[in-house]
């Protein structure tokens, strides 16, 4: 074969799966989204957007974004560092640190519910200290900060793994030469992973950062276990108006503003992640 052929014959399945799986689907939700019956129309977005819960919808999964995804970065960064410098046990604690990626979000939100409820852990605890009197209701419209603090904490033990497996396979890639040289000159520690780790893991953290912070604008099992209702997202209010409200061409105007705001954010840390041209260590 060819040779200028072959590399399009070995990406025509890939491109092949992307078009018969994401492309189509992808025409006809913004088929749906642009279009009411009688032609081209924003009548879905304006419904949407000028719906009451939307932008506490939009308010509320900004600030779990904002609240999850840089701890789940600093103690990916502090974990995979960790975990690169053990001589021994590495693949042990690996493994035990990343068993929260076989769990699926709403298995997880269980789990942090199993604490949480009037008849968990949290109330177990508190009554045997002798704090409270009797069970309190913490995921209740009474303790709204109770139940954003649940969500942060279920969304940040189920989804850090999945920064730490980039970030160590991107801290594995780093030449130990650098590392030595440094020390021989007397680096620090912290001048080493400034100086060293954070420039050269730049494309891994793009990576990281990237897949994180859509997943983050996607959240929604984990939500639903712990929130309900008092908790509303914009995954949550695009199942409403799918499965609830029956009315696709809405569900379809918020998947698009879902994936607008991703595209937004991901362009975003593209840019102030970019590796400058020339630049050195």
């Amino acid at each position: 074969m060819n040779a200028r052929v072959l590399p399009y014959v070995l990406i025509l399945p890939v491109t092949a799966f992307l078009c018969l799986f994401f492309l189509y689907p992808f025409v006809l939700v913004a088929k749906q989204a642009f279009n009411t019956g009688d032609g081209f129309t924003l009548d879905n977005f304006r419904q949407v957007v000028g719906y009451w819960k939307f932008p506490i919808s939009l308010q509320n999964t900004l600030l779990l974004a904002a609240a999850v995804v840089p701890v789940q970065l600093a103690l990916a960064l502090l974990m995979a560092t960790m975990v690169n410098r053990m001589q021994r046990g590495r693949d042990l604690v690996l493994y035990v640190w990343t068993i929260p990626l076989g769990i699926s979000d709403l298995a997880a939100g269980i789990i942090w519910l199993a604490i949480f409820e009037q008849s968990g852990f949290l109330n177990s605890m508190l009554s045997g200290l002798g704090v409270v009197d009797r069970p309190v209701n913490f995921l209740s419209y009474q303790h709204p900060g109770v139940v954003f603090l649940a969500i942060a904490l279920a969304e940040i033990w189920r989804a850090t793994a999945i920064m730490l497996v980039i970030l160590v396979a991107g801290i594995g890639l780093i030449p130990k030469e650098y590392y030595e040289a440094a020390e021989v000159f007397g680096a620090s520690p912290w001048k080493r992973f400034t100086r060293i780790t954070l420039p050269l893991l730049r494309p891994s953290l793009q990576t990281a950062l990237v897949l994180r912070v859509i997943l983050a604008f996607e959240v929604f099992a984990v939500v639903l276990a712990l929130g309900g209702t008092l908790f509303p997202v914009l995954m949550s209010e695009t199942y409403a108006y799918q499965f609830d409200l029956l009315d696709s061409g809405a569900a379809a105007a918020m998947a698009l503003i879902i994936l607008a705001i991703s595209i937004g954010f991901t362009l975003i840390i593209l840019r102030a992640l970019r590796v400058p041209k020339g630049a050195t260590i």
